[in-house]
């Protein structure tokens, strides 16, 4: 097995869409990359939301919200900002690794019926596994190449 690389995905809240960036990478792309994920102003919570929108494809998160100061000093190979406040409140990463921002809707601010903000959940989640498994894996593939 090759060395796995490490990726934070940062965040404002911490509590959703880098929550579930951090739990589809462990759970399909953990052979390769091992995921973490911070905020900028961490909530101090995981939306049962987003834990609920994962379990439905069969992965159990137990993550808990951090500010990202906690890993500074960690060796990242990437950095994946994941939502629009994180990129404006945190425009420099002072740690290691190369930046990357993948713009995502903020599902815990949508409004409605259960229902409605369910679906809302589970196409960021549909989201975030399509576009953050491509990045990974062209990533991975131009640091194979080098």
């Amino acid at each position: 097995m090759c060395e796995r690389k490490n990726v934070l995905f940062l965040c404002s809240g911490n509590s959703c869409r880098s929550q579930m960036a951090e739990a589809i990478v462990n759970a399909r792309l953990g052979d390769h990359w091992q995921a973490f994920s911070a905020g900028t102003e961490p909530v101090g919570y995981v939306h049962s939301k987003a834990v609920q929108a994962l379990a439905e494809i069969g992965i159990a998160h137990d993550g808990r919200s951090r500010h990202a100061d906690e890993f500074r000093q960690i060796p990242f190979d990437l950095v994946v900002t994941v939502c629009d406040d994180a990129a404006q409140n945190c425009p420099v990463w002072l740690g290691q690794g190369k930046r990357v921002r993948l713009g995502f809707p903020d599902p815990a601010q949508a409004v409605g019926s259960d229902g409605a903000v369910t679906a809302v959940f589970r196409q960021v989640r549909d989201d975030i596994a399509r576009r953050v498994t491509a990045l990974l894996q062209t990533t991975a593939l131009l640091q194979t190449e080098k």
